[in-house]
């Protein structure tokens, strides 16, 4: 589940906005996205493979919030840890620097999307 935006990180480019299936983060204007509907996270890592900056993170736990600390996920080298183990970063085959999936336009419904 989505546990974390970086405020040190972000760079407020929205990819995690846009990139995101369940709609799970709104975007603010002049400020990093917040994640508004976390319940609605179905931990596809999305967000945190796209964003550019490793400024999210996504626990692994899929059905339940868990506290984190971003000074021990960046003590740990956590923040972009799923990115880096499929090998989605500059200079390496398949990267999200060429792949420009997340700039096709998604129409998403006016309501929540159902359960």
């Amino acid at each position: 589940m989505i546990e974390l935006v970086s405020s040190d990180r972000c760079i407020e480019c929205n990819i995690c906005v846009r990139i995101c299936p369940r709609n799970v983060f709104d975007a603010v204007a002049e400020s990093i996205p917040v994640i508004a509907r976390q319940e609605d996270c179905q931990t596809c890592f999305m967000c945190e493979l796209y964003c550019p900056t490793d400024a999210l993170y996504v626990a692994p736990e899929a059905d339940h919030s868990i506290t984190v600390s971003e000074e021990m996920l960046i003590k740990s080298a956590s923040l972009g840890s799923y990115a880096r183990e499929l090998g989605w970063r500059r200079g390496k085959a398949a990267g999200t620097s060429e792949d420009p999936t997340y700039l096709i336009p998604v129409e998403r419904p006016s309501s929540t999307w159902s359960r």
